[in-house]
Parts: structure tokens; sequence; C-alpha cells
């Protein structure tokens, strides 16, 4: 078994006492990267953050080298092991960029000052590390949430439609960057409406309606 194997089996998710999804299994093994589809209110964004640790599940499991990431010491080996980017930006609005990026680092591996910088610089934003986060548009913001990925880090990146608020160059980028990164034996796990044609060996998951 792969030391980053993650392999989900039997999830379940209920949510105001109505079931989302249930019986979801699937394993990845690094260099996946798998892309969880589904018409609205099907659960895609609450299976990202069941496998962020962010809510629990109703049902089933989820090992990573073997063991459950649900409780005890597999969860925190677990969330040392990934980075989770959600919907929204999770970008505070009075620090700068270069200060968010080292406050988000500080939690899990900090990282130095000229790495925050060349992460920056890949996310067009060099110049822009000084500038308070609420001056800064929705595409921006974005991007510096997205800079992340360009620090270095977490082997499982688990991101809810990452492409959201980037023009057609960022866009391009990130999903350069996806590449990269999952042929570097990186995994993957994403939402989005965006089409992933150019991104070549995606999988995907589908969920169903929900009842």
């Amino acid at each position: 078994m792969s030391k980053q194997q993650i392999d989900i089996s039997e999830l379940a998710c209920e949510r105001d006492e109505r079931e989302l999804f249930s019986a979801v299994s699937c394993c990845l093994q690094p260099g996946d990267v798998l892309q969880v589809a589904g018409p609205n209110g099907a659960g895609k964004t609450s299976l990202l953050r069941i496998l962020a640790g962010l809510m629990p599940a109703s049902g089933g499991d989820i090992r990573f080298a073997g063991e459950s990431v649900l409780s005890g010491r597999g969860r925190e080996h677990w969330r040392r092991n990934l980075l989770y980017i959600g919907h929204a930006p999770a970008v505070k609005g009075a620090l700068s960029a270069e200060e968010n990026l080292s406050w988000l680092c500080a939690l899990t591996q900090p990282v130095t000052r000229e790495a925050i910088w060349q992460a920056l610089q890949q996310v067009g934003l060099r110049g822009f590390e000084d500038v308070p986060c609420r001056q800064l548009s929705a595409g921006q913001q974005r991007r510096v949430a997205l800079a992340r990925l360009y620090l270095p880090g977490a082997p499982v990146w688990i991101l809810d439609e990452p492409f959201t608020a980037l023009d057609q160059a960022g866009v391009q980028a990130l999903e350069q960057h996806v590449m990269a990164f999952a042929a570097g034996g990186g995994t993957v796990v994403l939402t989005t409406h965006h089409s992933l044609a150019h991104v070549p060996g995606v999988r995907r998951l589908e969920l169903g309606r929900a009842s």
C-alpha cells in the first residue's frame, strides 16, 4: 500500500435530517486528480468538507496510508498532509497578502518570506504583498488564497471551486499547476463547474441528485 493512498469507503452524509449522499467509495493513489461532480444540492462541498475534517460523516470511513482519519492519531496525521481551500477566499481583509499567507502557513508548516514572495509572483500579485486584502478585487483575493498552492507543503490538495473569479490566463495557469503537482506525485480532489478537458487523466466521482 502506498504511504499516500486514500481509501474512501461507504461514506455517507446527512444535513438537516436529509441524506445528501451515501455509499460513496473510491481509492486514490499519488498522482490522481479526482473531480467530484453532480447537480447542486448533491453534497459536493459537504464531501470535500468531510474529507478536510471540517464536518462529520454520518457513515463510512476515510483511511490515509491504512489509518482512519476520522478520529485519533490518524486525524492529526491526515491534517498535516492536506491543504484545503474552500469556495470562499478565507483571507482576512485587515491583513496584507503576505501576512495572510504567513499566518495560514504557520498553522502547519511555516515558510520564508522569500517563498511567499515567489508564490505571489506565480499568481501575478508580486508588488501587492503589503496591500491589505480588503483593498484587493475578488479575483485578487482568490489568487492570494491560491498562492498557498505554490508554497511547499502538503501532498494532498482538496479544492472547492478553485477556478472561481479567475480570468482565462489564471485558469490556464492553475490547470497547468494542478497537472504538474499530480505529475510529481501529489493527489488532488476538487469540485469545479469549469471543464477540465485540458487536464489529462482526471477521474470523476458523480454524486446523485439529492432526494
